[in-house]
């Protein structure tokens, strides 16, 4: 759905939410000027359009004891590769240490976001559980050191 098909009301609904996903109804009704039915009745209809996919915790990954986080630029070998992409994909993503795994065209077929507590379980991760699956041709990897969230994106099947 175009931007432009999007109500004003709806528009301004998914900006208050991205900003702050555990606003309360009321709150949100209020930011709006409208009543509380209205804007749960909205809300609503966003999620059922497909719009809204979720709502989200932001996790401070270093108080959980996994301070580093690096992304990991992955190449596949050539040759069957829609199976390699899909079982890469479908494996990789469940991996506790993944937050997030991007599809991509260009250089990388995937990004990896890992975070972990030090370098040497970032080692361990691309030779364990990348550079040993034969579907990997190479990795890239980049430590993060600042990471700052503007939006969420929808997941991808």
């Amino acid at each position: 759905m175009p931007e432009d098909d999007l109500h004003p009301l709806d528009a301004r609904i998914i900006e208050l939410l991205s900003a702050d996903a555990r606003m309360t109804n009321a709150a949100l009704a209020d930011a709006l000027g409208v009543a509380a039915s209205t804007a749960h009745t909205r809300v609503r209809g966003l999620v059922d359009r497909g719009l809204i996919t979720g709502f989200h915790a932001a996790v401070d990954q270093s108080r959980l004891g996994r301070g580093l986080q690096a992304i990991v630029g992955v190449t596949l070998r050539p040759g069957q590769r829609h199976e390699s992409i899909r079982a890469f994909a479908q494996e990789i993503r469940r991996h506790p240490d993944v937050i997030q795994l991007f599809f991509l065209g260009g250089a990388d077929d995937f990004l990896v976001h890992i975070a972990v507590d030090d370098s040497s379980s970032v080692r361990r991760f691309v030779v364990d559980q990348l550079s040993a699956r034969h579907s990997v041709a190479s990795t890239r990897t980049s430590i993060i050191f600042e990471y700052h969230r503007n939006a969420l994106a929808a997941d991808f099947d």
